[in-house]
């Protein structure tokens, strides 16, 4: 893939796609986790269960991962017309690349997020989890 060819997504654009999906994340996680643990789920020092561990280290990792695979994106990156793909091809990322991808959220956060950061500096707006999965986020001109 030609890096003339192409228009990588920005550190703040990316932020936006990640709030939406966190807010959307959370709208659907929400009643769930309500409805097992009840209003003890407000109390302060409450520990949450294994529904909790599934939904949030099983499930959403899952969910996100078949939106790269399927979609391309997530629903943040969807709206904000933006794409997860291949940085040498252009072409979806496979299951591994996308397995992978998320796996190096965890790299990219240990630094105080600086992993993240580094897609306002990079010239290909690459965080450490696209160079370590071999992905970029371009926008998306369909």
């Amino acid at each position: 893939m030609q890096a003339d060819e192409v228009e990588y997504v920005g550190f703040w654009a990316r932020f936006v796609a990640s709030a939406v999906d966190t807010i959307l994340a959370t709208l659907v996680v929400w009643p769930f986790i309500q409805l097992v643990y009840g209003d003890a789920f407000l109390t302060p020092g409450f520990e949450l269960g294994p529904v909790e561990n599934v939904i949030s280290w099983l499930l959403f990792p899952v969910v996100v991962i078949v939106f790269w695979v399927t979609k391309e994106a997530t629903p943040g990156k969807m709206l904000i017309s933006a794409k997860v793909v291949d940085a040498e091809t252009g072409n979806r990322l496979s299951k591994g690349q996308a397995i992978g991808r998320y796996l190096a959220y965890y790299i990219a956060l240990l630094p105080l997020g600086l992993g993240f950061f580094w897609a306002g500096f990079d010239k290909r707006k690459q965080g450490w989890h696209d160079k370590l999965a071999g992905t970029v986020v371009i926008w998306n001109k369909k």
